[in-house]
């Protein structure tokens, strides 16, 4: 399986990386690999524990800033709805939307959730199991909401379509609602609001965008060092439970960034 992983060099006859070095790669589930050095990039352990390269300081934290704020676009006192808002994503989007000084609100799938965003500054919260979508978002919400940073998809996109004032943006990040469907699902019963009020989606893939990476790793560093933007993790020892820890993420059990530790030196 391919994927993002911190790992320190063993052994090492590139000039760029000497044994000790903490490094990010993308070869994937694995104890051991080895590179040319193409595709690695080194980690301050000093700065912040190597894990956050791969949850707030790494993508899941780029993916939140660059659809928030190149494609939502937030101006202050805009209200900002987030799905998926206790993973690593959604709880970055929130709070850098918080930082933009916008109203967030924000669903998840358990109570430990819902008092995580609570405990991030999130301004309502709800569980999406105990509610009925429509009413939760237009209660939460009553003058409508500006963007919706999606993560789900299905029935929370319609939802958040039903809230958009005109001229609403949909940040369309992902739709783990539908990842595991079996068969087609019908789409949002609501779309021709997409026309009536000239509602904005727009869906991105963040590894086209690494140029901006610099930008979002000086900005998130400061706001993590000034505590204005936090994170958890849910760590899984061993990388022979690497699946499990994957189908548990498909499955909701994570609080912010899935991780599973492989060796002995990863703090």
């Amino acid at each position: 399986m391919t994927g993002g992983a911190v790992g320190r060099v063993a052994a090492s006859r590139h000039p760029r990386f000497e044994e000790g070095d903490w490094v990010l790669h993308g070869l994937g589930w694995r104890e051991w690999a080895l590179s040319d050095g193409s595709g690695v990039r080194k980690v301050d352990p000093a700065g912040a524990p190597i894990s956050t390269s791969l949850g707030v300081l790494g993508m899941p934290g780029f993916t939140a800033y660059y659809g928030l704020f190149e494609l939502g676009r937030p101006a202050p006192d805009e209200v900002v709805f987030v799905s998926g808002a206790a993973g690593a994503v959604g709880s970055a989007a929130g709070q850098m939307a918080k930082i933009a000084g916008c109203r967030v609100l924000g669903c998840a799938g358990s109570p430990e959730k819902i008092a995580w965003l609570e405990e991030l500054g999130f301004d309502h919260a709800f569980d999406y199991r105990d509610h009925t979508l429509r009413d939760a978002v237009a209660t939460a919400a009553l003058d409508g909401i500006d963007i919706y940073f999606d993560n789900v998809g299905g029935d929370q996109l319609e939802a958040a379509i039903g809230a958009l004032r005109p001229r609403g943006r949909i940040v369309a990040c992902g739709s783990m609602s539908r990842y595991n469907d079996v068969q087609p699902a019908p789409g949002p019963r609501n779309m021709f609001m997409v026309v009536t009020k000239r509602l904005r989606i727009q869906g991105y893939i963040i590894s086209d965008h690494y140029d901006r990476f610099p930008e979002f790793l000086a900005r998130a560093q400061e706001w993590v060092r000034e505590g204005r933007l936090h994170y958890r993790e849910t760590v899984v020892e061993g990388i022979e439970n690497a699946p499990k820890a994957f189908l548990g993420l498909l499955r909701g059990e994570n609080v912010g960034k899935m991780l599973v530790k492989v060796g002995p030196d990863a703090a």
